[in-house]
């Protein structure tokens, strides 16, 4: 039996594409599209700039610092669901090291990522959680450090231990960097749903919130 998600709760944790940067009105994200298409009461907690993992050195805009383990606290105690949806701005901009699979030094992306994922089952013990990959972006193949230093740690690897860590904990993930279809690197692409090369438009939203509400259907019942 395929889950109706009408009157699910559910609670997405994100950065700026889940905040809705790149739409034309809130109510064109896909956390909105999902509540409005199947009856689900959405939460969104995206914020913009922000990173699963602690930084070193203190952010250009404060409100990047505001990573996702410190929001776990704040976030709706009551949900069905949880989707997080995350790692591109640790990838674009920040300082954490990568890190092992055996750390658990929130100051690294592998330990972010532990930290994180323990805290959300905590939380939320009889809630089903869910974990996206980043999608694809325009530099993620030339993304420079301080300096014009090109950084040696591709999105790939981000999202090879974003599935890692997920599959470690038993989560389900949903493949957006391998199935979302939106890959800003093909020029027809990019000027249909991500025009910046990172955030999707509404266009780009009605394919994220097709793609979220398939998973979520497919995965529970």
């Amino acid at each position: 039996m395929i889950m109706d998600l009408k009157d699910k709760k559910i609670v997405f944790l994100g950065d700026s594409i889940t905040e809705g940067h790149g739409t034309s009105s809130i109510e064109n994200r896909f956390t909105e599209l999902i509540s409005k298409n199947e009856g689900a009461v959405c939460y969104n907690y995206g914020i913009g700039g922000t990173r699963i993992a602690y930084q070193h050195a203190p952010s250009a805009e404060p409100r990047w610092d505001m990573c996702f383990l410190d929001r776990v606290v704040e976030m709706e105690h009551d949900a069905d669901i949880v989707f997080v949806f995350g790692g591109t701005n640790d990838f674009g901009h920040g300082d954490a090291a990568i890190g092992c699979m055996e750390d658990r030094d929130p100051y690294t992306f592998y330990g972010a990522l532990h930290t994180l994922f323990t805290k959300l089952i905590t939380k939320y013990p009889d809630s089903k959680i869910v974990v996206a990959t980043p999608l694809h972006r325009c530099d993620e193949e030339n993304c420079m450090i301080k300096g014009g230093i090109p950084k040696a740690v591709k999105l790939i690897d981000y999202v090879n231990i974003i599935r890692e860590v997920a599959e470690y904990y038993a989560l389900p993930v949903l493949d957006l960097y391998k199935d979302s279809g939106l890959q800003p690197l093909v020029p027809i692409i990019q000027e249909k749903y991500v025009p910046d090369g990172l955030h999707p438009n509404d266009a780009g939203h009605v394919i994220l919130a097709d793609k979220i509400t398939a998973f979520l259907k497919s995965k529970f019942s």
